[in-house]
């Protein structure tokens, strides 16, 4: 059972998560000849403050 994992800075819509969610999982089908079925996909969203980009934090950075 392929499962993939994804970590995102918090933000993105939920039509944008379902997009990946579709995508990330035609690629696992794809590659690997999995049944989708068996497909699992987990999005982590990630506070701006617990996401550190060159020492920084995202929201200190404004993303």
């Amino acid at each position: 059972m392929p499962f993939a994992q994804i970590y995102m800075i918090e933000g993105r819509t939920e039509d944008q998560k379902r997009a990946v969610i579709e995508k990330v999982s035609a690629a696992l089908v794809e590659a690997t000849g999995a049944p989708l079925a068996n497909v699992r996909v987990w999005i982590q969203d990630v506070p701006k403050e617990n996401w550190g980009i060159a020492g920084v934090s995202a929201k200190d950075m404004g993303r």
